[in-house]
């Protein structure tokens, strides 16, 4: 061999867990040889450190100058490899670190051990993450006739689960050990050891469920899904290409009317899914993913479903993959992150409610769970079910388009009638009896005739707190966070509030972006005037004014401050079982609940989604009054819905008025088309921030300039560059904040402008912050 040729050598692509924006090469030494693997967990060195990392690619080459060995590959987890290909191409469309993006599809047991490790720690022994053994029980062939009561119904019932924990046995039949020992003894039942599965949601005890007779649009639905899931198994048969090869892949949008039955048709199409021996992944927004909407998925699918959502311990999480991952399970259910679950032989990806904001992840790795389940299903050859009631005006658009296909399920399932909405101007009507305009003599009314008729009511109010604001009434001096730029609001903590102690030592001001806690003031720091005074309207307080008006009525509060997690399901199971008359809360009561005695909601105020400086502002306002009305008059009693306004004239209130989703989409799309935004063109939105606000603006006008240059060569079409711009909340935690938007109708000119602006970053001082969201959802 010529010295002057290059040396050839078995290289290994590693992402680890820093922000590099590439996979680090190292050698493969010989004596590992074909262990390493795409998605295997190996052991290298960085700097001075010992690491775990993720193999991406092993190819031969060229090795880098100073190129490392690997020092071992590790047992345990590893990542299948369509899962590792699908990571590669979300970190390149979102210029994202591909270590980062490894991590999200990680168990948190190995997130933890990646950090570090002189001394490996085995993850099955991990703190918090020993294995519990519990007795699982399975039914046999063998006959048995002289059966006792007791141990007939235990044997049934274990005949219908499958297989069962012996702590599930006990929960519904009582003390049934020793009538499950004698079962075992006469060979009717098998008993084994199984680790303990900590899913939060096992313990239930689900009834089997039988489908109901589906309706005509459901049933085309059905068969529209069915036959594309065929048709996935026939391309298979056909070909022997790798989930990297570009496979077609359907794409259905499911847009239901709320009460539809969107959820039955998830069923069918898993059901079939599963006959045909399909994984699939179904994403429910966080907090939509209740006990009650898992328990109509395991009900029809037994315990064969992993639930993967944020409440759980890191124990559960470690249980779900596993069994993802071992293929003892091919349902996955779960939040955003659920997208990223090792199932096996996937063929179907749902995404239910896919116009919710929550799919887009705003910190770390800003990707869209919407848009990248398009794309992992469609590697797979796959079906992806986007469903809502309120489209998006990208899935919108993609169906017009034909890129995907459009279901439609017109009516209710039950044939239930649509709640009747009216507006209630705010201008002309007066107070009730509270004085408040915000809760109007109309509506005021309303809810004394559902009260009377044992009904239950939703009110409607996208403002957390009890007041939004405190103002000084001399001078108009606003109390604002001194670490960002916006007002702080005012929490009651403890008791009813009364007007007599509104202010007073139970109360508190609280900034919702970074945190920060002060007293209300006696005097206005500024004048020095003791006329303080709370303005506007939060949650809080009008739950403590419904409270006086009402006094006889249970109220239960529905918000971030007070229900997370586990809580929520709680509220919610309290208004099914009619212990609570009415309900206040934030959007999270607009999130596909379904609550057959609510009869009436009322929209406190229709105008505050309006007022966000934001181009989706009006489709967000549609979007939430459809989905809130939706949760009156979905049992036997008609529904009705009052929508407060101070501006009734404005599109999105009148169309949301009258139900109609296709006039405000049609609308909108020719807003979008007129200004060129989304979904006619793409964005990328580069946010900036410093400790000084100087370096802040002078960073982010280094990278509009980086853009500018891309945008003034090429002939991939036009690429606007916005900015730089102060962002509409200037400071937060003392960071000042500046944007530079970049916009074009192509998708590749787009990225070369994004690719300009991130290589202008590593030239920024260390002390600039920069994030660059392609795709932006949230512009504040």
């Amino acid at each position: 061999m010529s010295m002057d040729e290059p040396v050839s050598a078995r290289l290994a692509d590693v992402a680890l867990p820093v922000p590099l924006p590439r996979a680090l090469s190292y050698l493969v030494p010989e004596k590992l040889g074909e262990s390493v693997t795409p998605g295997r967990r190996v052991l290298c060195t960085l700097g001075s450190r010992r690491v775990v990392g993720v193999v991406v690619g092993v190819r031969e080459g060229e090795p880098p100058p100073a190129a490392k060995p690997l020092l071992e590959v590790l047992d345990g987890i590893s990542l299948p490899n369509d899962l590792v290909v699908f990571l590669q191409r979300l970190a390149s469309y979102y210029l994202a670190p591909i270590g980062e993006v490894v991590r999200l599809a990680l168990p948190p047991a190995d997130r933890e051990a990646e950090r570090a490790v002189e001394e490996l720690t085995l993850f099955s022994n991990a703190k918090g993450i020993a294995p519990r053994k519990v007795q699982w029980v399975t039914a046999t062939d063998a006959v048995e006739t002289s059966l006792k009561e007791k141990a007939s119904h235990i044997l049934a019932f274990v005949r219908a689960h499958g297989s069962l924990p012996v702590s599930r046995l006990e929960e519904q039949f009582g003390a049934a050990r020793a009538t499950v020992k004698k079962l075992v003894e006469r060979g009717l039942l098998t008993m084994s050891e199984r680790e303990a599965q900590r899913d939060p949601f096992f313990a239930e005890t689900i009834a089997q469920d039988s489908p109901p007779e589906p309706t005509e649009p459901q049933r085309a639905a059905m068969l529209a899904i069915e036959r594309a899931l065929e048709a996935t198994v026939e391309s298979e048969k056909e070909s022997d290409k790798g989930p990297d090869s570009k496979r077609a892949g359907s794409t259905f949008l499911l847009h239901g009317v709320t009460g539809s039955g969107k959820t039955e048709v998830y069923l069918r199409a898993i059901a079939t899914a599963k006959k045909l021996g399909k994984g699939t992944i179904m994403l429910v927004p966080e907090i939509a993913l209740t006990p009650q909407l898992v328990n109509r998925f395991r009900a029809r699918f037994g315990d064969e479903v992993a639930v993967l959502h944020s409440a759980l311990t890191a124990r559960e999480r470690f249980d779900m993959w596993k069994r993802l991952s071992a293929g003892e399970v091919d349902v996955a259910i779960g939040a955003r992150s659920a997208l990223f679950a090792p199932i096996r032989n996937l063929g179907l990806v749902i995404v239910d409610e896919e116009h919710d904001s929550s799919f887009k992840q705003e910190e770390g790795v800003r990707y869209h769970a919407r848009d990248m389940s398009i794309l992992r299903a469609h590697m797979h050859g796959g079906v992806c079910v986007l469903g809502s009631a309120t489209p998006s005006l990208e899935t919108e658009q993609l169906a017009r388009s034909g890129k995907a296909q459009k279901l439609a399920l017109p009516d209710r399932a039950r044939a239930q009638e649509m709640p009747k909405v009216s507006i209630v101007d705010l201008r002309n009507i007066g107070a009730g009896p509270t004085g408040d305009r915000k809760l109007s003599i109309l509506l005021h009314r309303a809810i004394e005739e559902t009260l009377a008729k044992k009904e239950q009511s939703i009110l409607f109010l996208n403002r957390r707190g009890f007041a939004p604001s405190v103002r000084c009434e001399s001078c108009g001096e606003l109390s604002s966070c001194p670490q960002c730029t916006v007002a702080l609001t005012f929490h009651k903590k403890y008791g009813r509030a009364t007007e007599a102690d509104e202010i007073g030592p139970n109360g508190i001001m609280r900034c919702h972006w970074c945190d920060y806690e002060a007293k209300v003031p006696p005097r206005c720091p500024k004048c020095s005037s003791d006329r303080v005074a709370l303005e506007g309207l939060g949650t809080e307080k009008l739950e403590a004014t419904l409270a006086e008006a009402f006094p006889t009525a249970r109220i239960a509060r529905l918000d971030r401050d007070v229900a997370s997690g586990k809580d929520v399901e709680k509220i919610l199971a309290r208004v099914r079982s009619r212990e609570v008359d009415i309900l206040v809360g934030t959007q999270m009561v607009t999130k596909g609940h379904d609550l057959p005695h609510v009869t009436l909601v009322g929209v406190i105020n229709a105008d505050a989604a309006l007022s966000i400086p934001d181009f989706r502002a009006s489709e967000r306002a549609f979007q939430l009054l459809v989905q809130v009305a939706g949760r009156a008059g979905r049992g036997d009693s008609p529904g009705r819905v009052l929508v407060q306004t101070y501006n009734p004239e404005h599109h999105a209130i009148q169309f949301a008025v009258r139900h109609d989703v296709h006039g405000f989409i049609d609308r909108e799309l020719r807003d979008r088309r007129e200004l060129m935004y989304p979904p006619f063109s793409r964005m990328a939105l580069a946010r900036i921030d410093s400790l000084d606000e100087g370096e802040a603006q002078n960073a982010a006008a280094e990278l509009a300039k980086a853009a500018r240059e891309v945008a003034r060569t090429g002939e991939l079409g036009s690429l606007d560059v916005l900015g730089p711009a102060v962002a509409p909340i200037a400071k937060v935690r003392n960071r000042f904040r500046f944007r530079v938007m970049l916009r074009s109708a192509s998708r590749e000119r787009l990225r070369l402008g994004a690719l300009a602006m991130h290589g202008a970053i590593a030239r920024l001082p260390r002390t600039v912050r920069v994030a660059i969201d392609v795709d932006p959802v949230g512009l504040l």
